[in-house]
């Protein structure tokens, strides 16, 4: 064997031990994330990790040994050690690399190209969406997928046959990739059907609250530049589709039916899928769809329904979709098959992702209602369908609180026993268990979102352990920001940051003193349309400024103080957080809900009263003033001075709210 041969041999074997090397640490980096180590979640897991360093090790002491052997050893003695002692530091900083993921000291982390091990925060996601969902209706095919509760349900099956037609539909109206379809309608199967059929042909989804006012409505499908539009027909009635501008077709989202073409003779593009038996027949190996975006381009456009009254079009690319349906895969858990209950409004960031686009992807059964039921009609309809995780909203949580546990515990008798040892765990445990069973009996974990949660419920939950946990999210990161499972969470946090993000507070002491939470990672949006000045308010080098005030512990858990807009700055330079003390006064007799505001320099609050309550009580309305005075007087007590209320107007009807249950507060500023 020449020389040069044997180099090259040689130089084989140290790429071959490199390449290796790469592949172990790969194996090591997929699995860290958010700051701590999810790998080695298991002693099966670490060990097959450590064995495979081993056995690498063994490989790099047969192959050295190997060319030692050989007769070339004089001449390339040299170059072997210098090869052999590269490869050991290699691995010895590869242990190293565990010791310090072990002890928490890495970000985020999951990389599928090599190129980008070293760069701190920058994480790529190979899985694609459109795939994906392809894929969850062949996998389901025979499962139930879509009912408007208490309806006939469709199966996946259906589904991907009304997918291939609404395709077919898209293509004949002159859609392309990137081209958007507005949706206008409350929750419901056609709803969610159109959702993944355009997703699934590479159109940007527009979804629009049907809470929004015709004019905003109008005002979003043009700004859009949505070129068709599926709506509800009360919601079309109530538009001016002449002021549409750039809308060539507008379908009923009853039926699919068309409503207006431009034209003075209405005729449908397509057949009726009712009456297409091809379409019917397809088979599940027939269910095929492009797949023409990659994670960066556009998936949906969601326009903000926020408390500041200017709503803007987000654009989350499917890079953002993808990074909220794969933490929910490894975190909620849904059970293949299991029925999901979908009452917040779809249009919603919140709900799209977790009643919708995960669920799907899981096989589960989704049942659509209409609207935020009340809470009589939510525990029903839990009590029939026995769902294991739902979503909801703090304020539906707190009602049921208020009006199912609150006055029997408050009760003179129920707070002496509640003092006694033993007793009080048998008291809690048969709450705790009454509560399961008005859940459905089948509930995993109740997760809350999308506003602050009253402190004094949140405690309660956690003293009965009942499986309830808080998130944090926003529309511009698709939305999930925190969670952590009921288990791990900590009381008043928002959860722990997820996967593929990082957060910084602005603040010098971060998990001391409240400062701007700021986020980096692949949930983050692109930006908002046709409004490059709002976009460069939040986004600035790569990082998204929430306008959040929090604080985040050492080991990633998220408090959330407040809004930076709604922040109250007391005479003497004292930070005063609004919904702190909201949430104090909301605990306080017969109020239902309750608004802080700074009139003059001075600390005022606007109080809807809790009247069923006081109907129960036998209680007069003209003894409201007087009761909300004494009410401010022991409010005050626990105050710091500078946030003490000066004064309480009452308010005739209930404060208007987003769809995730957050007062409007530009509306009475």
């Amino acid at each position: 064997m020449s020389s040069h041969s044997f180099d090259n041999k040689l130089n084989d074997n140290i790429l071959a031990i490199i390449y290796a090397y790469v592949f172990q640490f790969i194996l090591l980096a997929v699995e860290i994330h958010d700051s701590s180590i999810n790998i080695l979640q298991s002693e099966s897991h670490r060990d097959a990790i450590l064995d495979s360093n081993l056995q690498l090790h063994k490989v790099i002491e047969s192959c050295s040994d190997a060319i030692s052997d050989s007769k070339h050893r004089p001449v390339h003695n040299q170059t072997l050690v210098k090869w052999r002692n590269a490869s050991f530091f290699l691995l010895d900083s590869y242990f190293l690399f565990i010791r310090l993921a072990l002890r928490n000291k890495f970000t985020s982390c999951i990389i599928c190209n090599p190129l980008n091990l070293f760069e701190k925060g920058v994480i790529v996601i190979d899985e694609k969406l459109i795939p994906y969902l392809i894929d969850a209706i062949k996998e389901f095919w025979t499962y139930p997928a879509f009912t408007d509760y208490p309806g006939e349900a469709l199966s996946y099956a259906d589904v991907g046959r009304r997918v291939m037609w609404m395709h077919r539909l898209f293509e004949k109206a002159g859609l392309k990739k990137g081209s958007k379809i507005a949706l206008v309608g409350k929750n419901s199967s056609n709803w969610a059907l159109t959702w993944i059929s355009a997703i699934t042909y590479g159109a940007i989804i527009v979804p629009i609250l049907p809470n929004f006012s015709p004019e905003d409505t109008q005002h979003i499908i043009n700004h859009s530049d949505a070129e068709l539009l599926f709506i509800s027909k009360d919601r079309y009635d109530r538009i001016d589709t002449d002021a549409l501008r750039r809308v060539r077709y507008i379908f009923a989202l009853d039926n699919f039916r068309m409503l207006q073409n431009g034209k003075k003779e209405i005729v449908e593009l397509i057949t009726p899928f009712e009456d297409d038996s091809e379409m019917q027949a397809l088979t599940k190996e027939q269910i095929l769809a492009s797949d023409v975006c990659d994670n960066e381009d556009i998936g949906a456009m969601i326009y903000t329904s926020g408390t500041t009254g200017f709503s803007k079009g987000v654009m989350l690319p499917h890079r953002s979709l993808l990074a909220n349906l794969i933490v929910a895969r490894e975190n909620l858990l849904f059970k293949v098959g299991s029925k999901v209950l979908a009452f917040l409004p779809l249009a919603h960031a919140y709900a799209g992702s977790f009643d919708l686009l995960y669920p799907f992807t899981r096989g589960n059964h989704i049942n659509f209602m209409d609207k935020i039921p009340a809470p009589r009609l939510l525990l029903a309809a839990m009590n029939d369908l026995k769902p294991e995780i739902v979503l909801t909203v703090p304020l539906l949580i707190e009602k049921i609180y208020k009006k199912q546990l609150q006055a029997t515990i408050e009760t003179t008798k129920m707070k002496t026993m509640l003092k006694i040892p033993l007793l009080n765990k048998l008291i809690y445990k048969k709450i705790h268990d009454k509560l399961m069973v008005a859940f459905g009996g089948n509930i995993r974990e109740l997760i809350t979102g999308g506003a602050p949660m009253n402190a004094e419920v949140e405690q309660f939950m956690k003293k009965i352990k009942f499986p309830f946990t808080i998130g944090y999210g926003m529309t511009e990161c698709g939305p999930l920001i925190s969670y952590a499972n009921w288990q791990d969470h900590r009381f008043e946090s928002s959860g722990k940051k997820v996967k593929f993000l990082d957060i910084r507070i602005n603040s010098p002491e971060p998990d001391k003193i409240p400062g701007e939470i700021i986020i980096k990672g692949e949930q983050v949006f692109k930006g908002y349309y046709k409004s490059e000045e709002a976009t460069q308010q939040v986004l600035r080098d790569g990082e998204l400024y929430t306008g959040d005030i929090g604080t985040m512990d050492s080991d990633g858990f998220v408090f959330i103080r407040g809004r930076s807009k709604n922040v109250i700055v007391g005479t003497s330079g004292e930070n005063v957080y609004p919904e702190l003390v909201e949430q104090k006064l909301n605990n306080m007799p017969y109020v239902g809900e309750s608004l802080i505001l700074e009139r003059q320099n001075q600390i005022h609050a606007l109080v809807y009263p809790d009247l069923d309550a006081m109907d129960l009580d036998n209680i007069p309305q003209s003894k409201i003033p007087e009761i909300m005075e004494e009410n401010r007087v022991e409010l005050n007590k626990v105050l710091a001075d500078f946030s003490r209320i000066i004064k309480i107007h009452l308010v005739s009807e209930p404060f208007q709210k987003t769809p995730t249950q957050k007062i409007k507060r530009y509306l009475y500023s």
